[in-house]
């Protein structure tokens, strides 16, 4: 049974469009773009979406903006307590290691 010199389509799986293969060759000779879908039925809906991803990225720049101003007080609390810390504990005294347990 021999192979047909007749090209034949396949569709691609990744796009959804159609693939013109030559046999002979085994190279694609035409390509049809799948169509294109729809992302809203009417340009209202368009709108409405839009305006909510508007007020979605304020919503997350506006508590970026805060997380910001209260990252001066918080730096500045953990370097306290850091001090702290290391006036409480014993300068003389080292840390307890693995190896020196044997």
């Amino acid at each position: 049974m021999g192979m047909s010199d007749e090209a034949f389509e396949v569709m691609c799986p990744d796009c959804g469009g159609m693939l013109k293969i030559d046999p002979v060759t085994r190279a694609v000779i035409a390509h049809t773009p799948a169509p294109r879908k729809k992302m809203f039925e009417d340009f209202g809906e368009a709108a409405r979406a839009l305006r909510e991803s508007d007020e979605r990225r304020d919503s997350i720049f506006a508590q970026s903006v805060e997380a910001q101003k209260n990252k001066d007080d918080v730096l500045a609390k953990k370097f306290a307590e850091a001090v702290k810390k290391a006036k409480e504990s014993p300068l003389g005294e080292r840390p307890l290691r693995d190896f020196d347990l044997d």
